[in-house]
This record gives structure tokens, C-alpha cells and sequence, in this order.
């Protein structure tokens, strides 16, 4: 596996680069880079449209190199980061993956506010399941290239729709958990590993 030069990280619906599991890749890959690892760190804030999101992905990761890039996506950013693996063929690594948005999400028209900043409202609109409907990719078409962190405890996604979806990946299903994965800490070591980079700085 060569090794790793860029990362991506997209974030889940009405969450922000500011959820603790960004910010604890954050600090590591900066600590990493401090000791001479000279990886690129990308999160940016996605945009309520899926088509505008996926936009953003696209540019923020078009010069990067397929064979030393990955994408790491919670919740609707693992499907984000599985639309731009299948897209590109870059690896990609999942935790708690929407699997069918378009469907869940369909609940959640009207006026939305961000977990991280109360006075932050955005409207998610009707089109927007269209949006997701017409970026949503067909399948897996290779299982090696994606890592994938599934909680039976999550209580927002069905763990069985998204171990089925990522069976044959290098996946770990946690007996218990949540949708956030609060106990991430002890599972990060497992994703560094799986990229190639040091568990501890």
C-alpha cells in the first residue's frame, strides 16, 4: 500500500468539522506532520444541497493523487466518502455510513439547526432527495478498498442495512456504541493502522 499523502474527512448531516471525531484526526495528523509526516488534512463544511456537497468534494480533492488519498466519512459523510470512492477509486473509510439518505432524510424537510452551533439554522429542502438520489452509487465494486467502523448500538441508522451494504470490506461491527461511536478514542488506532500512519504521534 503506498503511503499516505492526503485525507478527507466529511462530516454527517447537520454536524461540521468541528464534531469530536474531525478534531481528533485533526490533532493527530497535525501532530504527525510536526514530526515531518507531510500529510494534507482536508474537512470542510459541507452545504445542506447534496449536489452543492458534492461539488465541494469534488474540488477539494480533484488534484489529489487516487493512490495516496483517502476519504473518511460518519453518517451521511460516509456516504458522501463511498459516492467519491466508487467515484475515483481512492480508499475510503466509513463509520456509522448512511446507506439510503434519500429515504431517511426525507423526514427532515423544513428548517434545521446545527448540532455545534445553536444559532446556525438551515433549510433542507425537498429537492435535495432528488440530489442524494442522483449522486447514490449502484454498490461496492471493490470491497479491499474501503475500512468500516458499523455500531449495533446506533441509534438513528439500521446496523443491519449497513453491515449488509459493506460486507467483504475490512469492516468492525461494535456490539454496542452509538450513532456518534462516543468511544472512538479506542477505535482510532484500527483506522490509523488500516491507513498506514502511527497509532500514537
Amino acid at each position: 500500500m503506498n503511503r499516505l499523502t492526503h485525507i478527507l474527512y466529511l462530516h454527517g448531516f447537520k454536524s461540521s468539522p468541528k464534531s469530536f471525531k474531525a478534531q481528533m484526526l485533526a490533532r493527530h495528523i497535525e501532530a504527525l506532520n510536526a514530526q515531518g509526516a507531510a500529510v494534507t488534512w482536508c474537512c470542510p463544511q459541507l452545504p445542506p444541497s447534496p449536489a452543492s456537497a458534492w461539488a465541494l468534494i469534488q474540488r477539494s480533492s480533484t488534484t489529489w493523487p487516487v493512490e495516496t488519498m483517502a476519504v473518511i466519512g460518519s453518517s451521511l459523510g460516509g456516504f458522501y466518502a463511498t459516492v467519491l470512492a466508487e467515484h475515483r477509486g481512492c480508499r475510503a473509510a466509513v463509520i456509522n455510513p448512511a446507506v439510503e439518505p434519500a429515504r431517511d432524510l426525507a423526514r427532515y424537510i423544513g428548517e434545521q439547526t446545527s448540532y455545534h452551533d445553536p444559532d446556525d439554522h438551515f433549510f433542507f429542502r425537498a429537492e435535495f432527495i432528488d440530489e442524494l438520489k442522483a449522486i447514490a452509487p449502484t454498490g461496492i465494486t471493490r470491497p479491499e478498498r474501503y475500512w468500516g467502523l458499523i455500531a449495533k448500538g446506533d441509534e438513528v441508522l439500521d446496523w443491519h442495512e449497513m453491515h449488509q451494504r459493506y460486507q467483504g470490506t475490512h469492516l468492525t461491527l461494535l456490539e454496542g456504541s452509538d450513532h456518534a461511536v462516543s468511544d472512538f478514542a479506542q477505535h482510532m488506532p484500527g483506522l490509523l493502522n488500516w491507513l498506514g500512519l502511527p497509532a500514537a504521534a
